[in-house]
């Protein structure tokens, strides 16, 4: 792990780390004093929020995880699913993330996968310290000005 220290005897019969005078603290970086792990899942909820804030998109999921996810929010005590539409492969120091999404009709999807991108990187790596190495996206569908959805299912 971090670096390691080696002891000398001092004049009293205590030890000391080698390098030091009497009296000082040898103390490891807050950095080499563990490690951090964060796991897929977190990276998942953070580009499912990011995605979700960015205008244009009205949905997250391909046609049958919406669909069953519709459900399930209906039913008691069932609440939106953040991760829906979104995975993410997480290593030591990167992260790659697919996203499925339904955009509104009318809008320049390439203008607003450019925004889900831009979105997604800049919360990943703030909250995370990870690099973002690509924001891979699937436009599944369009929404229909038209097409009857409950309240719930739309993306706030």
């Amino acid at each position: 792990m971090g670096e390691q220290l080696s002891a000398t005897q001092t004049e009293s019969g205590g030890t000391r780390a080698a390098g030091t005078q009497t009296g000082q603290k040898v103390t490891a970086r807050p950095a080499e004093r563990g490690r951090t792990t964060i796991a897929d899942s977190v990276v998942t909820k953070i580009a499912g929020m990011a995605t979700r804030e960015v205008p244009g998109i009205h949905a997250l999921g391909a046609g049958m995880a919406r669909t069953l996810g519709a459900v399930r929010e209906r039913a008691p005590g069932g609440r939106p699913s953040v991760t829906r539409g979104v995975k993410a492969e997480v290593g030591e120091r990167q992260t790659a993330i697919d996203l499925d999404v339904v955009v509104e009709y009318g809008v320049s999807i390439t203008d607003v996968a450019a925004d889900v991108r831009e979105n997604v990187i800049s919360a990943i790596e703030r909250m995370t310290g990870l690099e973002v190495v690509e924001v891979n996206i699937v436009v599944d569908d369009v929404h229909l000005p038209d097409e009857e959805e409950p309240e719930e299912a739309r993306v706030q």
